[in-house]
């Protein structure tokens, strides 16, 4: 059987604006680490600490500066505590103001930035687990200042942290499965062609090389014949300006009108052996809680958890 880029690693959405929540409290979340364990997850990745006004701990920073609202839960303590628990490593999402940097006012999007990871790190920097960091600001082209927020952020993270963290960014390719806002078509007609992704991208790594260590392509926006083009690319890229390539490989399914469901098994497969084929080093998803999770709300993605296993075993007996 055609080997696959195995998934060891899940973002974990608790503040999300685009799917529901499952409101899970610490027994339900204790019971999808073990289910992210029993399939090879040794990964978490907070995808955001923050996003307008909600806020996963209680940040004092953004309480006072953003008018957050205060959690009744410390999310990042509990992710903390169970990352410790199942032996997985944990890496921290960064605050997304939902407003600065979309309206190219970088400037106080970083400095916002930069008082909580302070803060954040005097919380939490001495927990074991705690092993990266994730900038949620999420782009799919060279658009105007993003180099310079990923490359200041990146370096503000590493610093602090003494440079022995990670830092992570997980940018999407601008294909035809881009969503159109305030539109119910899947498709467009306009999405950027590979070489156009390979030129602006090559520009960014090379402007973010050394304050970011680790690149994970969404994989979802191009269609899965064009997906091992780019997957290529992505890895040239990585390897000529010496950053790891990770893959995130989308447990929900783009090609339906409604968003979003759990992906069919074989599309999935599709994915992860494109990401195989061109050597990426790791394999994450987005998102396993949801999409992937014996536990999700939704009843497919408990059969997508079954069928992955499946495969596992027969990996194994190969």
């Amino acid at each position: 059987m055609e080997k696959i880029t195995p998934i060891t690693g899940t973002f974990l959405d608790e503040i999300s604006h685009d799917i529901p929540h499952q409101n899970w409290g610490p027994v339900e979340w204790d019971q999808d680490f073990q289910a992210m364990k029993a399939i090879g997850i040794d990964t978490v990745i907070l995808i955001r600490s923050g996003h307008k006004r909600q806020i996963t701990y209680p940040s004092k920073v953004l309480i006072e500066r953003q008018g957050c609202h205060r959690p009744v839960v410390d999310l990042v303590d509990l992710f903390l505590t169970l990352s410790e628990k199942h032996q997985m490593q944990f890496y921290f999402g960064t605050y997304d103001s939902g407003y600065y940097w979309h309206r190219g006012e970088f400037q106080k999007e970083i400095d916002l930035n930069k008082a909580a990871i302070e803060e954040v790190w005097e919380k939490y920097g001495s927990r074991p687990a705690f092993k990266g960091w994730y900038l949620t600001q999420e782009v799919s082209r060279r658009t105007k200042g993003i180099i310079d927020v990923y490359a200041t952020m990146g370096r503000f993270c590493k610093d602090i942290s003494g440079g022995e963290l990670s830092v992570l960014i997980s940018p999407w390719m601008d294909g035809m499965k881009t969503p159109i806002a305030a539109s119910g078509e899947i498709y467009r007609q306009d999405g950027i062609t590979p070489e156009e992704h390979e030129k602006e991208w090559d520009e960014v790594m090379a402007g973010i090389a050394g304050a970011v260590d680790i690149v994970a392509f969404q994989d979802g926006h191009v269609d899965f014949h064009e997906l091992p083009t780019y997957l290529e690319i992505n890895k040239k890229l990585a390897d000529r300006h010496g950053l790891r390539c990770w893959t995130n490989s989308e447990t929900f399914d783009r090609d339906m009108p409604i968003r979003f469901l759990p992906i069919k098994w074989e599309k999935l497969w599709l994915k992860l052996k494109a990401a195989a084929a061109v050597g990426v080093e790791k394999g994450i998803t987005f998102e396993f809680s949801h999409f992937m999770s014996p536990n999700s709300a939704y009843q497919q993605a408990g059969h997508l958890y079954n069928r992955y296993r499946e495969y596992l075993a027969v990996m194994e007996q190969d």
